[in-house]
């Protein structure tokens, strides 16, 4: 097994308003696909060399949460870039840059869904 993460998906109640926040805070573009059942986006990733990727959805029964399981998403080469969006982008940080050792910084923030969602990267 090359990852425990094999793919993700954010729940939300405004598609297009959560796919601008998280296309606001990472500086991606998050690619709408064809979903028979609601709204779908694609986060960047290149699963043929192994990276794990996720989606952002809109349909019934997939409902934000603060509660539950948290997503580490990548913050890129230094944390504080991503973080100085959240609020602007209608997101409240809920944990501030933190140092984990070696292990580099995590922070958690609560998107304009309700999810509660983290990043983390090395500085």
């Amino acid at each position: 097994m090359a990852n425990a993460i094999n793919w993700f998906e954010i729940p939300a109640t405004d598609f297009i308003r959560a796919k601008k926040f998280y296309e606001t805070i990472l500086g991606t573009e998050i690619m709408e696909m064809p979903f028979p059942h609601g709204k779908y986006g694609l986060f960047p990733a290149d699963m043929q060399n192994g990276q794990v990727g996720g989606g952002l959805m809109q349909s019934e029964g997939f409902n934000p949460s603060k509660d539950g399981a948290v997503i580490y998403l990548n913050g890129g080469e230094d944390l504080s870039a991503p973080l100085s969006r959240i609020e602007p982008a209608g997101g409240k940080i809920v944990m501030p840059k933190t140092s984990i050792g070696s292990n580099g910084f995590m922070a958690h923030f609560i998107d304009t869904e309700g999810n509660r969602v983290a990043l983390h990267s090395m500085k």
